[in-house]
């Protein structure tokens, strides 16, 4: 890390720690194939600490983490971040109470991007795992995970973030076709807890499908 990096060391090696341990666990489900995702936490008001780009997730160490601003520019010049850091970052712009972002590649994740693609969103209602979710707390309200369309240009998948958020639209996570799921919270265990309940309830989407036969 930049040794002129105007950031707490002590708070930056903690929330390497805690990222490091994410990948380890996220990596043993299978949800961080070959070199992707990838997984930040907030440092303070203007910085995050990311992934650096290409490392393994599921092997993660406190070396393979950096700092950058919240426009994405690395503190260290010499370290690059991954590649959709700025996905990172715009949520910490967005909402000054989010502490942690993760973003993984699961089987279902990706299959289910691709299946709902063309609607461009998944509306989940029905499920009590809902409730998991930070401010639901009936399965009957509807929690809608939008699916945006891939692209190597950040910029214009930032552009679509913003323009559901700008529309009033609630978000909690979201979907990127063929490719995977973000989601957040206030707090690393938040944003797990709210990754492990989005994954689960993509499960039993995609089950519903399988046994019906066809997508409702």
């Amino acid at each position: 890390m930049n040794s002129h990096a105007h950031i707490d060391p002590a708070r930056f090696e903690a929330c390497a720690r805690e990222i490091a341990a994410a990948g380890h666990a996220l990596g043993a489900l299978g949800w961080t194939p070959a070199t992707s995702s990838n997984f930040s936490m907030r440092l303070d008001a203007d910085h995050a600490a990311v992934t650096i780009s290409g490392r393994d997730k599921g092997q993660l160490t406190v070396a393979d983490i950096m700092a950058v601003d919240l426009d994405g520019r690395a503190l260290d010049p010499l370290l690059r971040p991954s590649a959709e850091t700025a996905l990172h970052t715009q949520i910490y712009r967005r909402w000054a109470d989010v502490g942690a972002v993760l973003h993984t590649h699961s089987r279902t994740q990706s299959v289910a991007s691709r299946l709902f693609a063309p609607r461009g969103v998944i509306n989940l209602q029905g499920w009590e795992l809902q409730k998991a979710i930070t401010g639901f707390s009936t399965h009957e309200d509807v929690l809608a995970l939008p699916v945006f369309a891939n692209t190597q240009d950040m910029r214009e998948l930032v552009a679509a973030v913003d323009a559901w958020l700008d529309a009033g639209r609630p978000l909690h996570g979201y979907l990127i076709d063929g490719h995977g799921i973000y989601t957040w919270g206030k707090d690393m265990p938040t944003a797990r807890r709210h990754l492990d309940a989005l994954q689960f309830l993509l499960e039993c989407e995609l089950d519903l499908i399988q046994l019906r036969g066809a997508l409702r």
